[in-house]
């Protein structure tokens, strides 16, 4: 009997300890969300989704990588964030990246993190990497990243312009060509 009052005592506390961990502290507000942390070396892109060579079809989503800077003096841990894409005066979305977490778990203070990707899981749907570069139709793009720590609400830490440089490469045909050789008399 007592030792299972025991192993209760001891289940409870843990619990205790884990809410009071994780649960107890108030959420930052937006303006100490974005004095925590620095975006830098943003880049954004088109990336390929899917691509066929025969018939021909390559879908291509807007995406953005960047990193972050740790600001404050403890560790960034369980921070998410939301990449929301759209094309230039539209107000439907393209498309959402999401990251539940940080691919490295935490960021210590002072230090930046690996770079992190978001890509759209909505894109458009061409012929060819020229196809899309030649068409008159492509629109610019936009995307806004969000972060949530902590329990915290979104708070929009910024929005860029998705650059027009496609991250594919087609690959070559096949067979390849051959080369004529040279001979010599």
């Amino acid at each position: 009997m007592k030792k299972a009052l025991l192993v209760k005592t001891l289940i409870v506390t843990i619990f205790i300890s884990a809410f009071i961990q994780t649960g107890c502290e108030k959420a930052p507000s937006p303006e100490e969300l974005k004095a925590s942390m620095k975006i830098v070396d943003v880049d954004t892109k088109w990336v390929k989704k899917y691509y066929q060579p025969w018939p021909a079809k390559l879908t291509l989503v807007p995406a953005i990588s960047f990193r972050v800077k740790n600001l404050t003096e403890k560790t960034i841990r369980h921070v998410s964030f939301e990449a929301v894409f759209r094309f230039m005066d539209d107000t439907k979305t393209l498309g959402e990246g999401f990251l539940p977490g940080l691919p490295e778990g935490s960021i210590p203070p002072g230090e930046t993190s690996d770079t992190i990707l978001l890509k759209s899981r909505l894109g458009v749907e061409g012929k060819s990497i020229s196809h899309f570069r030649n068409s008159p139709h492509w629109k610019i793009a936009l995307v806004k990243l969000f972060v949530r720590f902590k329990g915290s609400r979104f708070t929009l830490l910024g929005e860029w312009e998705v650059s027009r440089k496609i991250d594919f490469k087609e690959p070559e045909p096949y067979p390849p060509k051959k080369e004529e050789k040279l001979t010599s008399y």
